[in-house]
């Protein structure tokens, strides 16, 4: 995750059921929402920043199966190809998965999965951007940054309630 945010940029936590998250936002936008093992720069904390709290609210409605989509301003910082590969894990619907292939050839090159992966890997905001839909080509969970149990978790959490909503 690059450490680097804007000097306006300030954090709090949220406690999940999936374990502790931290979230940076600005007046850019949400710059990212990190798991509890996963390390932020010094930066201030404030509880009361309009943007943090949104996040927050509707972190704690989709934990609740209340929201299928976020509505929050994003500031992600990456690589051109980093930020192609974030916004197309936007596009996964909620309760759906697909393989890194399948990300790699909606980004244009079926070759790039391991790019991909890699790129997801380095997603900054967790959960809002949705790298835990996408699976490998045998169905496997792979690779998460929460952990492969949080990913099942998330995975679970909206099959459960995509069902509710889809009938």
């Amino acid at each position: 995750m690059n450490k680097y945010f804007p000097v306006t940029a300030v954090f709090d936590e949220l406690e999940t059921p999936v374990g502790l998250l931290k979230i940076i936002a600005s007046e850019r936008g949400v710059h990212a929402i990190v798991w509890e093992h996963e390390s932020i720069p010094p930066i201030a904390r404030d509880k009361k920043h309009p943007l943090i709290i949104k996040v927050k609210q509707q972190l704690t409605e989709y934990f609740k199966g209340t929201r299928q989509q976020f509505d929050l301003p994003l500031a992600p910082m990456g690589t051109a190809f980093q930020l192609q590969a974030w916004q197309a894990l936007r596009k996964i619907p909620y309760g759906k998965t697909i393989s890194y292939g399948e990300q790699a050839k909606r980004l244009g090159d079926k070759n790039k999965a391991r790019a991909v992966g890699m790129a997801n890997g380095k997603n900054p905001i967790s959960i809002v951007v949705p790298c835990h839909r996408v699976i490998g080509a045998n169905g496997q969970l792979t690779g998460f940054g929460g952990g492969l149990e949080n990913k099942a978790w998330l995975l679970g959490h909206e099959q459960k309630y995509f069902k509710v909503h889809d009938e």
